[in-house]
């Protein structure tokens, strides 16, 4: 007899935990299981995505309401979730953090626990055999959902977030087992619940190359196109033929985590940076009557989400109007990342970042920002590059990686010669069930 496994979801917009669902979704035998998906909001690019042997359950009116407009939650009379969640505000307003410069997750713990009441129970199966709780807060499955065994995930370096531990820890302590995507999320989840240790059990996110590769090939991305009319005029007037321009993508959500507020500054820096070389070298050539070469020029493309305000403030700035490009949203980012130079994360943390492994499969040279656990995923020289973090040895490090084609060309043919891939972590659902 197929085992019955619940999952549940917030929504499916672009993002790693969501792309990190839809291949666990897809590498599932359905065979040997027969998988219930519960998705708050019905919403995102990778619903789209869902195999169709996954039976997506009806959205359920008081769960879409957890994340949305507050207004839309009155609109849709959710008087009782648009109350949980004024008061989850007003909690977060009365916790003390002791750590501000860290981003604020204890809302979410606070927004699960005062709707939580409000929400009806989960009973699309008697019993199952497996609920997974895929993104925090964890509350939900926890108390609607009846199942023998449970499971929930962890996505996020615990130790660069601040949290309530007193109102967390009975939640994650409640679960039976708990996932970590990396060994070194595990290790900085540990530092903040030392005692959980022997629940959790490590599967990293499962991603296909073959199906990032497929929607590479959708269609061909021109980096110049993707611009607005005024950026793509700006930035046709200002390459001339003596400049090579270096197309650098990242993608993620417009996040403090992301970093991008400091692309634009790391951007000038950069060019500042590739100027003064090229200065120093044609005079060199100059004396010694060789020809010109091109002057490199990086423009940064940011495909993603969210409130971009910070960063269009920043762009601005540092004078980058023409070098740094928000593209905004992406259905499929794939394309671009199979068009661009080099792809960037400039993160200041990460768990295990799912784009950093998309670009590796369409064998691009990565580099990633020194946080904590970037040494879990880059060989540093091997297959990408580590930089310091703060900006002007980022942008003296990535500087000298665009200028050092030969390590590019090793870090690419090294990406070719390897597998990326890893849909038999898929295997490890088992031991959840044990």
């Amino acid at each position: 007899m197929k085992k019955r496994i619940f999952i549940s979801m917030h929504y499916m917009e672009l993002g790693g935990a969501e792309i990190s669902l839809v291949g666990l979704l897809q590498a599932i035998d359905f065979s040997k299981y027969d998988v219930d998906l519960f998705i708050y909001r019905h919403q995102g690019e990778l619903m789209q995505f869902i195999p169709k042997d996954v039976n997506l359950l009806p959205e359920q009116t008081a769960y879409s309401c957890i994340e949305s407009p507050m207004v839309e939650a009155l609109m849709r009379g959710q008087l009782k979730i648009l109350w949980g969640r004024v008061r989850a505000k007003y909690r977060m307003w009365k916790y003390q953090p002791k750590d501000i410069s860290k981003s604020q997750f204890s809302i979410f713990q606070y927004v699960a626990q005062e709707t939580e009441p409000y929400l009806p129970p989960l009973e699309f199966n008697e019993e199952y055999d497996l609920a997974i709780s895929f993104l925090q807060p964890h509350n939900y499955v926890l108390s609607k959902v009846k199942a023998k065994k449970k499971a929930c995930w962890i996505h996020t370096d615990y130790t660069k977030v601040e949290i309530d531990v007193k109102e967390e820890f009975p939640v994650w302590n409640a679960y039976d087992k708990i996932v970590s995507i990396s060994a070194d999320v595990t290790k900085t989840f540990l530092q903040v619940f030392p005692s959980l240790e022997k629940k959790i059990i490590e599967i990293e996110n499962i991603l296909s190359p073959d199906f990032v590769r497929k929607r590479a090939q959708e269609f061909s991305a021109n980096f110049l196109e993707t611009c607005g009319t005024s950026e793509q005029a700006r930035a046709s007037e200002n390459v001339d033929q003596n400049e090579k321009v270096i197309n650098i993508l990242s993608v993620g959500r417009f996040h403090e985590q992301k970093n991008y507020d400091n692309v634009p500054d790391i951007c000038r820096l950069v060019n500042l940076n590739l100027l003064e070389t090229y200065e120093t070298s044609e005079q060199a050539r100059a004396n010694a009557s060789l020809n010109k070469e091109a002057k490199l020029i990086v423009r940064w493309f940011l495909i993603g989400y969210g409130d971009d305000r910070l960063i269009r403030q920043k762009i601005h700035e540092a004078g980058m109007e023409d070098n740094v490009i928000l593209l905004g949203k992406r259905s499929n980012p794939y394309p671009y990342m199979k068009a661009c130079d080099i792809y960037a994360q400039p993160s200041r943390y990460e768990g295990k970042s799912v784009t950093v492994r998309e670009a590796q499969m369409l064998c691009k040279p990565v580099v990633v920002t020194n946080y904590p656990t970037a040494k879990s995923q880059i060989q540093d020289g091997v297959d990408g590059v580590i930089v310091p973090m703060d900006n002007e040895a980022c942008a003296k490090g990535l500087a000298g990686f665009i200028q050092n084609k030969q390590l590019q060309g090793e870090i690419v043919n090294y990406l070719s010669t390897h597998d990326y891939g890893n849909v038999d972590e898929v295997r490890k659902i088992d031991l959840l069930m044990q």
